[in-house]
């Protein structure tokens, strides 16, 4: 799947969502997921694929964040692509894992955002980066979320009020591209995900 990934790369490098601080990670994503054929494997040394999902609820007044375990802030949910090159599918298994939620679907837009972070190392792994593709997905009515191992809590979020759970850039960068989303481009049909198992 890292033809898709490429293809799915420069569709959203040629939209007018990303910022100009994107363009760097994006040039760099295309490099590795080009030249490195384990890049999605979460044990390939140094650097590796994860997928994001920033999900709304039904009419886009408030997003989904996690206060994560691990890393002790509120962030947008996701995780490791585990060779899974289909990072849309990834973000989507991780949604419904980390929250619990059934039936939360890609909304319009595709990639919403690109980030490449430090992670410090730990008791199992040695300090890496994650080169993290976001996707915006969209929660059926009345979704109930359950809180996984992976997180010390949830929470629907609405804009407003997002400075008082976090002020990471990339966070607050995704919530301004909100205003984006309306006329946003829809992702090419052969590109479209398939859909995680239950």
């Amino acid at each position: 799947m890292a033809g898709s990934t490429s293809q799915l790369l420069e569709h959203y490098r040629a939209s007018d969502v990303p910022w100009p601080e994107e363009l760097e990670s994006i040039e760099r994503m295309l490099d590795l997921v080009r030249t490195e054929p384990r890049c999605f494997d979460r044990n390939l040394e140094g650097r590796h694929f994860t997928a994001s999902a920033w999900i709304f609820n039904r009419d886009r007044t408030a997003f989904l964040l996690t206060h994560h375990r691990k890393l002790n802030i509120w962030v947008q949910l996701g995780g490791h692509a585990d060779g899974d090159g289909d990072l849309l599918r990834v973000a989507l298994r991780e949604a419904h894992e980390e929250s619990g939620i059934e039936g939360i679907e890609p909304d319009r837009l595709s990639i919403i955002d690109v980030d490449i972070h430090d992670i410090p190392a730990n008791a199992i792994e040695p300090a890496h980066q994650h080169y993290d593709v976001r996707f915006v997905l969209r929660a059926p009515v009345q979704s109930h979320f359950r809180v996984s191992e992976e997180s010390h809590d949830l929470a629907w979020v609405r804009r407003g009020d997002l400075l008082r759970y976090t002020d990471e850039r990339s966070v607050h960068r995704m919530a301004e591209k909100l205003n984006c989303l309306t006329d946003a481009p829809r992702l090419p049909t052969q590109l479209s995900p398939s859909r995680p198992s239950q």
